[in-house]
């Protein structure tokens, strides 16, 4: 009986342990897999992210560390155990951050959030920037990183030689900071951004793009940020800086406007002088010239300059070099070389140089006349009133006084070429060829690069003058030339009228002489004598002498602005029939365009022992 109450006792004790298990636990969870190490991971770290802050402080509160970037960022960065992967993959970011102006490839700020962003999607970690940082990237996404590589907003381009830019722009910061009292007051901080500066100074030297820097300049660069970045601590009113930078910005402006005018001084001085090379080829020349006996100097096909059944050109220079380039590229160019006359005339000075620069090198089949302005006796004083004019004592006064009271500010209008002769025989062309119908005028500073022999068959529908119009920029109508404050020319003329260009003409020497085109210049000169109506060249008198009496051609006969204009139209150039280096910028001075020399120089023979004993290289 005993046994078997025992026996009851212990089964309804076993009943009681075993119950409880059977009734709260799942029959099927034996059979499932257990959870897996990444499942356990993502349970954990969905827990952690979705619950309070406040619930998770038995959890290793974590201390914060600033971070400071080339470009001044601020960058709070969280750290736990030294030990931990969570750890390394912060430090990486954090050195990223460091660097992110320091590499040489395109890190910026955006890639070091997006790396941000994939560890914290990857590991989960709680790394964070401050709401300043996040500002500043928003707002300075195109500041400049350890190289001074600056992009632009919404463009992950970087700009051109962005070193170069932002060391000057290191330089600039560092002087306002020195002017500053705040700063001058702090004389370690001062003897320390002297010291940056002629280190930047030394690594700019005068490189205009990164290619030019010495590889120690990223680290002075480096070097300068962080010394401004303690003059932005030292001074943090913006108004005076403000101030220092407007006083700055009107000095700059007052600079500038004084280096222009002393650029355009030099510039108008040097295309006056003759280099010495020039002025040694026509020396040797006219030496040459006179040793040679009378039969020796004379030109072959002299009984074709009257001819008007060939093409005839007028070309009035004192420059050998120039006119030997106009008739080469002329003739290189011409279908029938034959057929092609040139009358060339010159000065007393240069006569013989020229008759003997064109002896000693012909051009080919073509025809040359050399002929001295000052064998032109009708040419005088009584019958030219601008003649006339250029020897008065007031003119010359006008062209060579430094200094009186009513000169002109800009100098240009008193340059002594407007005093040659040789400048106005275009006026002249009919009394020079008395026995020719149509001449092409060029000038001395054009290029040929086509045949020309088709400007004769274009018909001028009774018009004086063929040229090409120049009224696609606004500064060439008539008002630019012209005084329209002037009766006589407001009431004849109109200022938006469209100018043209000399430097390639066609002139229609019948019609010229049945219009009487010499009277009217002769007319409006006289009425110019004290130069009230037009003071510069002989453009502004062309224009009123041809008034409605030029005919457009196609611009392709004729592309200017070689002389003063660096970004003419490649297309524009390589098209035109002829180039012209209109303009102070010639080719053959030093101070031409370098990117247009080659269209002339190709003309000259550089190998030619008259230019190698003058020194004259390409």
């Amino acid at each position: 009986m005993m046994v078997k109450l025992r026996n009851l006792v212990l089964f309804f004790m076993l009943l009681t342990v075993v119950a409880p298990i059977l009734l709260y636990t799942d029959p099927a969870a034996s059979f499932k897999t257990p959870f897996s190490k990444r499942d356990f991971l993502e349970d954990v770290t969905a827990l952690t992210f979705n619950s309070d802050e406040n619930r998770l402080n038995l959890l290793p509160r974590e201390s914060p560390a600033v971070l400071r970037g080339g470009g001044g960022e601020e960058v709070v960065v969280y750290s736990v155990d030294k030990n931990s992967r969570r750890q390394e993959a912060r430090d990486q970011l954090s050195a990223r951050v460091l660097s992110a102006t320091d590499d040489d490839d395109d890190n910026s700020i955006k890639q070091v959030a997006d790396s941000a962003s994939e560890i914290h999607s990857r590991e989960r970690t709680p790394v964070q920037l401050s709401q300043q940082t996040s500002e500043k990237v928003d707002d300075h996404h195109d500041e400049p990183n350890a190289f001074g590589a600056k992009k632009e907003k919404g463009n992950n381009v970087l700009l051109p030689d962005a070193q170069v830019r932002h060391l000057k722009d290191q330089l600039i910061r560092a002087k306002v900071y020195l002017s500053l009292p705040s700063a001058k007051a702090n004389p370690h901080f001062v003897r320390e951004l002297r010291l940056r500066v002629k280190e930047v100074q030394r690594a700019l030297a005068d490189a205009s793009k990164d290619s030019d820097l010495p590889k120690t300049a990223i680290d002075k660069l480096k070097a300068m940020e962080q010394t401004l970045a303690k003059g932005k601590q030292i001074q943090d009113d913006c108004s005076t800086v403000v101030k220092k930078l407007r006083a700055m910005l009107h000095s700059a402006e007052e600079q500038l406007r004084v280096h222009k005018k002393q650029t355009m001084f030099l510039t108008q001085l040097t295309a006056k002088t003759i280099p010495k090379g020039l002025h040694c080829l026509p020396l040797r020349l006219t030496t040459d010239y006179y040793a040679l006996n009378s039969s020796q100097q004379q030109f072959p096909n002299q009984d074709k300059l009257e001819d008007t059944q060939l093409y005839h050109y007028a070309l009035f220079s004192d420059n050998v070099l120039a006119t030997s380039v106009v008739v080469n590229s002329t003739i290189t160019n011409a279908k029938h070389p034959s057929k092609h006359v040139f009358h060339i005339v010159t000065d007393r000075l240069n006569y013989a140089a020229m008759r003997m620069w064109f002896l000693d090198n012909p051009p080919g089949k073509a025809t040359i006349q050399v002929q001295n302005v000052e064998e032109f006796t009708w040419l005088n004083s009584s019958y030219s009133p601008v003649l006339k004019q250029l020897s008065s004592r007031s003119m010359i006064d006008y062209y060579f006084r430094a200094h009186h009271t009513n000169s002109d500010t800009n100098i240009k209008f008193r340059n002594p070429k407007y005093l040659s002769i040789l400048n106005h025989l275009r006026f002249y062309l009919p009394e020079i060829f008395p026995k020719l119908s149509k001449v092409l005028f060029l000038d001395d500073d054009i290029v040929v690069q086509k045949d020309l022999s088709g400007l004769w068959l274009v018909d001028l529908k009774g018009n004086v003058n063929g040229a090409v119009e120049t009224c696609g920029e606004s500064f060439h109508r008539f008002d630019r030339y012209l005084n329209f404050s002037n009766p006589l020319i407001s009431k004849n003329f109109d200022p938006r009228a469209c100018g043209w260009a000399y430097g390639m003409n066609v002139f229609d020497l019948d019609e010229w002489k049945r219009q009487n085109i010499t009277e009217v210049y002769h007319r409006w000169q006289d009425l110019n004598q004290d130069r009230e109506l037009w003071k510069l060249g002989t453009l502004p008198p062309g224009l009123i002498t041809f008034w409605r009496r030029t005919y457009p051609l196609d611009r392709k006969w004729h592309t200017l602005g070689l002389g003063y204009n660096p970004s003419v139209n490649q297309r524009d150039i390589e098209r035109a029939a002829v180039i012209h280096y209109n303009g102070n910028l010639k080719p053959w001075l030093e101070i031409g365009i370098p990117r247009y020399r080659g269209f002339w120089s190709k003309h000259v023979d550089y190998e030619h022992v008259y230019l190698r004993e003058c020194n004259i290289n390409p």
